[in-house]
């Protein structure tokens, strides 16, 4: 069973950082493509970032240069590093898994940056 689960958010100013986690199991982590998506009211959730097996990553234009993904295969988890961040960047957070087709994802995790 597919199971991801979020952490690490809250809230911070403009210009300050977080660091999200994302622990995962029941996946093959060190082969799978994983990648940060989030959800602002209003709109459809979003890509932010996206990190392969061999740890080559792509990020939404918006926060090159601000964040940063990355994986540790032996822990099973994901991260993602806010830096410098804006209050458009706030929305909740969601770690997500793709597998034949079908979107695994965590329950979210509320990141809320106060200008």
């Amino acid at each position: 069973q597919v199971r991801l689960v979020e952490s690490g958010g809250g809230l911070v100013q403009a210009g300050g950082s977080l660091r999200l986690s994302c622990a995962a199991s029941g996946i093959d982590f060190s082969r799978s493509t994983l990648a940060w998506y989030r959800l602002v009211p209003g709109k459809q959730r979003a890509l932010v970032a996206r990190i392969f097996p061999y740890g080559s990553t792509n990020y939404v234009d918006s926060v090159k240069g601000r964040f940063t993904i990355s994986r540790d295969n032996a822990k099973d988890t994901m991260y993602l590093q806010m830096n410098s961040l804006k209050p458009e960047d706030t929305a909740v957070y969601y770690c997500n898994y793709e597998r034949s087709g079908s979107d695994y994802w965590g329950q979210g995790t509320q990141v809320t940056v106060s200008s």
